[in-house]
């Protein structure tokens, strides 16, 4: 793919994660503000330290300004490294098309950077979880997304490879597998963090956790439609302004 092609592919995946993180934003802020605003109401009811020190930056600033710089960030960022997945990826993943591959690159980044860390080490409110073990806890989740990406490229090349002998259905089914059994030895070895207190409500806390998996969920799911439609319409013909024929082709 030529640079030129990569290049507009590249500013197309930046505008789609913003369309996506725009959406996503309406979702945290919607459905996790409220468990995060009641969480912080029960920490402070439970706290003995009553001398109200000084916020550096207040709640109603962390629930706007910073939620939306968080997430409209993380958007942009997202869709630029995943069109420059899609970029290696199309063509090399039989006969799917742009918007086919743009679904696949987009689930395949929800299930590896997000869903297989969230559920071994899932997102804590506010009130919970120990302070002095955040930086174990934090170097652990982005150790295990990195383990989880790593594993998922595996096993795209393991399924590859086992294509021509077993066939697409028999391979892409032994290379799934193999990905969630070294998945499994992951979570087995590596540790595990119960540090939620017996009296923060257990709802609340199901809530909280149901909600961020919502906010990625949105997020990779407006991508992969925005950035599919996108890549179509450039990359097709017939559907968009015409670019030079290499672009539809990978070298």
């Amino acid at each position: 793919m030529n640079s030129i092609s990569v290049r507009a592919l590249l500013v197309r995946g930046m505008l789609a994660g913003l369309i996506a993180g725009a959406l996503a934003l309406v979702v945290a802020y919607f459905l996790g503000e409220a468990q995060v605003d009641a969480a912080i109401a029960l920490e402070e009811a439970n706290s003995h330290d009553h001398g109200g020190g000084e916020e550096l930056v207040s709640r109603t600033m962390q629930a706007t300004g910073g939620l939306a710089t968080g997430v409209l960030v993380f958007g942009v960022a997202a869709g630029g490294i995943a069109a420059l997945v899609f970029c290696y990826a199309l063509g090399r993943l039989g006969t799917f098309g742009p918007r086919a591959t743009a679904a696949l690159v987009a689930g395949a980044a929800l299930l590896t950077v997000y869903v297989v860390p969230f559920l071994k080490y899932p997102a804590n409110p506010p009130a919970v979880g120990n302070p002095d073990t955040i930086g174990q806890r934090t170097a652990l989740f982005f150790l295990m997304v990195a383990l989880s990406v790593l594993l998922g490229v595996a096993a795209v090349i393991i399924g590859k490879r086992l294509a021509p002998r077993l066939g697409n259905w028999d391979a892409t089914i032994a290379a799934s597998a193999g990905f969630v059994l070294a998945v499994g030895l992951a979570y087995a070895f590596l540790p595990s963090f119960d540090e939620v207190g017996k009296d923060f409500p257990a709802s609340l806390l199901w809530e909280f956790r149901l909600s961020t998996l919502a906010v990625q969920t949105t997020l990779w799911s407006v991508f992969g439609l925005v950035f599919g439609y996108l890549t179509e319409r450039l990359l097709v013909p017939g559907n968009g302004p015409a670019v030079p024929r290499a672009a539809s082709t990978v070298g």
